[in-house]
């Protein structure tokens, strides 16, 4: 293992190389590539400038199957169902493409009190969900960042009826080591940063002011929560700010160097594009915009680069893209999501959003609909509670053994959901869909995935293995 100093180092020529020899293939070569892909042990940077040449509608078609069959013997066909939880706006950054950026006078600056937060999570709770992302601007009230770590304690300690937050994540500010360590001793799920953008001179571009102007100290926060005993981080890249072929495969440098150094690579990996946001010219004109096309091929080219990681789609885009790339490698999604303080207590100050919605649909109506589509919706929260995490979950994960136990845990959790909160609509879709899984299991998954569901139907509740 490497030296505590050892820092991400994004070597730009090398990708500019990399891209430029990528062109330079045929069919046989993409062939070639997905079939690596199928074996499961990732691919090398020149391998995914090869798929991103690829616009022959028969080839894409593979591409995109490839992935589909890579994530399904991964993680099988579970989408996992979180929300995002904004406690702040407050930011002390001057980023053009955002609308909580410290200049911007359009934008109506609230932190919730604790007992905002609270009346925030009844009613996420009272939808049914069981995982949230805290979000908070890039500063504080007076409390500083044990505003923070309260809102956690707020969160964990809330509960209505027979429903509670049994995971928070957290998307926050990079810190120090010494931070880091209090955030973990608070036991959050994974620490998710964006680096925006890898190209540095794009960086400074759009970065102006305040501390995540200084691209070292953002690029290297995983590193510091890790060293901090945070094993599971989440990264990512908001695309639209540059060329994506560049930051994709920057992405996979920045997650090489985590191998390399820490034995595991992230935990997830998030795909933003662009959106209008209150404020900004930038967000609502990208200076790289990303089609439709493009964005489903980094999707499939990420999902078979890094075959064990989970991908995250977010409510930035519209139902009928989210619904194209679950079958392309997503295994996360947000629901029911607002980007605002108080978004879920006050539904009509949009007017504070960070970015425009693209799926405006409530979770019952989420679930309904992935559920129609074939998958299992799942709340599951086993692997943080029973140590699954770091290397531990990437032991299961990376051959495949993780969806032995996500399979189980899912349809419980699906079934937990169906019989607190789902409407009858999504209680019929939703029954059936539950029984099509549980034939679709092998025999000996199949009887423990039965008595956990009908543990369930008989009262009991947060039932995993």
């Amino acid at each position: 293992m490497s030296t505590a100093t050892e820092g991400v180092r994004i070597d730009e020529g090398l990708i500019a190389e990399t891209l430029a020899a990528g062109r330079r293939h045929d069919a046989a070569r993409v062939r070639e590539v997905l079939a690596k892909a199928a074996e499961l042990g990732g691919l090398q940077a020149l391998d995914m400038a090869v798929l991103m040449g690829v616009s022959d509608p028969e080839l894409l078609g593979e591409i995109f199957q490839t992935a589909k069959s890579v994530k399904e013997r991964i993680y099988g066909n579970r989408l996992v169902l979180f929300a995002p939880l904004y406690i702040s706006n407050l930011c002390g950054n001057e980023c053009l493409y955002c609308a909580f950026r410290a200049a911007n006078r359009e934008l109506q600056r609230r932190a919730l009190s604790q007992d905002e937060i609270a009346v925030e999570v009844k009613h996420l709770v009272e939808q049914g969900h069981k995982r949230i992302l805290l979000v908070a601007g890039e500063a504080y009230p007076r409390e500083g960042f044990e505003y923070v770590l309260d809102a956690i304690d707020t969160v964990y300690r809330t509960a209505s009826g027979a429903g509670e937050i049994r995971r928070v994540n957290v998307n926050i500010a990079p810190l120090s080591t010494e931070e880091f360590g209090l955030l973990k001793a608070k036991r959050i799920g994974t620490y998710q940063v964006f680096q925006e953008t890898y190209h540095r001179e794009t960086y400074a571009r759009v970065h102006l002011a305040g501390r995540k102007r200084d691209f070292d100290w953002r690029v290297n926060a995983p590193d510091r929560a890790m060293e901090a005993g945070i094993d599971d981080v989440g990264i990512g890249v908001l695309f639209g700010l540059f060329d994506w072929r560049f930051e994709a495969l920057a992405l996979v440098q920045h997650i090489r160097h985590l191998e390399r150094r820490f034995g595991v690579g992230p935990h997830t990996l998030s795909v933003p594009r662009m959106e209008p946001a209150t404020g900004s010219d930038v967000a609502s004109h990208p200076p790289h915009p990303v089609s439709d096309v493009d964005f489903r091929k980094i999707v499939a080219i990420l999902r078979l680069a890094v075959p064990y990681t989970g991908i995250i789609m977010s409510t930035r885009e519209t139902a009928a893209i989210r619904r194209e790339t679950f079958a392309l490698g997503v295994s996360q999604i947000s629901a029911g999501s607002r980007t605002n303080p108080g978004g879920y207590s006050d539904d009509e100050r949009l007017e504070a959003a960070q970015f425009c919605l693209g799926d405006h649909r409530p979770l019952d109506e989420v679930i309904r609909d992935v559920a129609a589509l074939g998958y299992v919706p799942s709340f599951c929260t086993a692997c943080y509670r029973l140590g699954r995490t770091g290397r531990d979950f990437m032991d299961l994960a990376k051959p495949g053994e993780i969806k032995d136990h996500c399979g189980p845990n899912a349809l419980a959790t699906f079934q937990e959901y169906l019989e607190d909160y789902g409407s009858p609509e999504t209680w019929q879709v939703g029954e059936a869909a539950v029984a099509r899984a549980l034939a679709g299991l092998e025999p000996g998954l199949r009887g423990r995935a039965a008595t956990m569901v009908r543990m369930v139907k008989n009262g009991a509740r947060d039932v995993y293995w």
